[in-house]
């Protein structure tokens, strides 16, 4: 069962093959806890991410399409937005917009030309971001990267939701402004 390649495993996890089950576990479980650790930063929550994500790969092993890329990247994807999502839940500070924006330069990007413009971008958008007082790149960071409503960042900033919107707005605006192409440096 070792030497099969990773479709295979994937349709005996598919199909309940408790061998191909633990081929699969152990072919996929440093890549997929060595990611989550490194997103999250915390081993305890790495484990309980990699845990997810097996499941996860487990539920939907049937829906896997190879056409759209390898059983690896589509284990890994998962690992990754089970992650992001695990440091949404728990963080109340925005998470630095580097190091998530870099978290999808893998799945986005292909090459490393590619790569290189997408992490041109991301210290762009960084810089702008700085450029911010404080309360609108906080609210900015967590509507955009923390998925948040201006509900729920007028209740974790202690601020009326018409604040929180106001503050979005203005940030958005002000990073608009920054990002146009005449803006840059």
């Amino acid at each position: 069962m070792w030497a099969a390649p990773d479709d295979a495993l994937l349709a005996g996890l598919a199909a309940e093959d408790a061998d191909a089950a633990v081929a699969f576990v152990r072919r996929f479980q440093g890549r997929v806890y060595g990611l989550a650790i490194s997103i999250v930063g915390d081993r305890a929550l790495a484990e309980d991410v990699a845990q997810e994500a097996f499941t996860r790969a487990w539920r939907n092993a049937a829906a896997f399409d190879p056409r759209r890329g390898s059983v690896a990247g589509w284990l890994l994807t998962i690992t990754r937005n089970l992650a992001i999502d695990a440091l949404r839940l728990r963080r109340v500070e925005p998470v630095d917009p580097e190091a998530l924006a870099a978290l999808q330069i893998s799945a986005s990007a292909s090459g490393p030309a590619e790569q290189a413009t997408v992490r041109d971008e991301v210290r762009h958008v960084a810089r702008a971001l700085t450029r911010l007082p404080v309360e609108q790149r906080r609210a900015v960071l967590l509507a955009a990267l923390g998925g948040r409503t201006a509900r729920e960042i007028g209740e974790v900033e202690g601020i009326p939701v018409g604040t929180a919107k106001t503050r979005i707005r203005s940030g958005m605006m002000k990073l608009r402004e920054a990002l146009l192409p005449e803006a840059e440096e």
